[in-house]
């Protein structure tokens, strides 16, 4: 198959279009590099079943040739980048998404919307389920990215009910490992990057709101089941292990061997206190789980940062 991927040079996108060329597909990378790197993607320089385009999906663009799969990764995902880039966080989520359904709708080829948990906003219902409407402060700093996902969910279902286009939604919970930018500003990088600096790792609130990590291998095998699926819902890619972030600043000094100390600061507005997937629905539909345990998937990735410390 031939696939259009936006967001390509982004940490889940990269990866993402490694499956795809591993699997025998060829791909069409669209980047405008707002947050995403070129240097993502240098591994595939050269290789005959890539195309990487500098292309801003909000803008009028083409694809000449056939297309067999658009998947949609095109956004800022980290709060210090949308909160940097808040109106270009909206308009992707809008007008880009509605241009990458357009292409979908024009070559006749399936769509995979790449959204959030972050839809559900503060859960009202935990661990949360793909039927949860949410909990959503549209006006918060946080909008900016929660409600252009909420948006790209509903036009993603207008396009199919409207014109029978193929898709698929995955939320996408919290998700780490190799590719994650030092300055990412979300949990993982940050205390990695502190504690191999020696620095103390710093944690807002009391510490006790809790997340759940996925490896990002995972995670891409959960996209790429999803996006050959004829399931049109939503559906929870995520790691069901729930622990704390002081369980995991604990985590993150044993595997790094340091000993800095922990610093708090104010909760930021808006900041969910309990995150955690239900994953029963990708489990029976998708036959899909996560494989990768959290101990060995940061292990994989303190070895990146190390070597990215290594060429700061």
């Amino acid at each position: 198959m031939r696939i259009v991927v936006s967001g390509a040079a982004g940490f889940i996108g990269s990866h993402l279009c490694d499956r795809l060329l591993a699997e025998g597909h060829t791909v069409v990378g669209l980047d405008n590099f707002l947050t995403g790197s070129r240097g993502n993607l240098a591994h595939l320089a050269g290789h005959a079943g890539f195309r990487l385009l500098e292309q801003d999906i909000v803008q009028p663009f083409a694809i000449e040739g056939a297309v067999d799969g658009v998947v949609n990764l095109a956004s800022p995902a980290s709060p210090k980048d949308y909160l940097d880039y808040p109106i270009e966080t909206l308009q992707v989520g809008s007008a880009g998404t509605g241009r990458m359904l357009e292409l979908a709708l024009e070559k006749g080829a399936r769509f995979l919307l790449t959204s959030t948990s972050e839809c559900y906003g503060d859960p009202l219902v935990h661990p949360q389920v793909e039927s949860d409407w949410g909990n959503v402060n549209p006006v918060g700093p946080r909008s900016c990215y929660d409600e252009s996902k909420r948006f790209a969910e509903a036009i993603t279902m207008a396009y199919h009910r409207k014109h029978g286009v193929r898709t698929n939604i995955a939320r996408i919970f919290n998700t780490y490992g190799p590719r994650m930018k030092l300055n990412d500003g979300r949990v993982v990088p940050a205390f990695l990057d502190q504690a191999l600096r020696g620095e103390p790792l710093t944690v807002f609130g009391a510490g006790a709101q809790t997340r759940s990590f996925c490896y990002v291998r995972d995670l891409v095998d959960g996209l790429y089941r999803l996006m050959f699926s004829e399931e049109r819902y939503p559906v929870n890619l995520g790691n069901p292990r729930e622990m704390t972030i002081l369980e995991f600043a604990a985590e993150i000094h044993r595997l790094t061997g340091a000993r800095s100390a922990i610093v708090f600061r104010p909760l930021p507005e808006d900041d969910p206190k309990r995150r955690c997937p239900d994953i029963g629905k990708a489990r029976a539909l998708l036959g899909w789980e996560p494989r990768i345990s959290l101990e060995e998937g940061l292990e994989l990735t303190v070895e990146y940062f190390r070597g990215l410390h290594a060429t700061v």
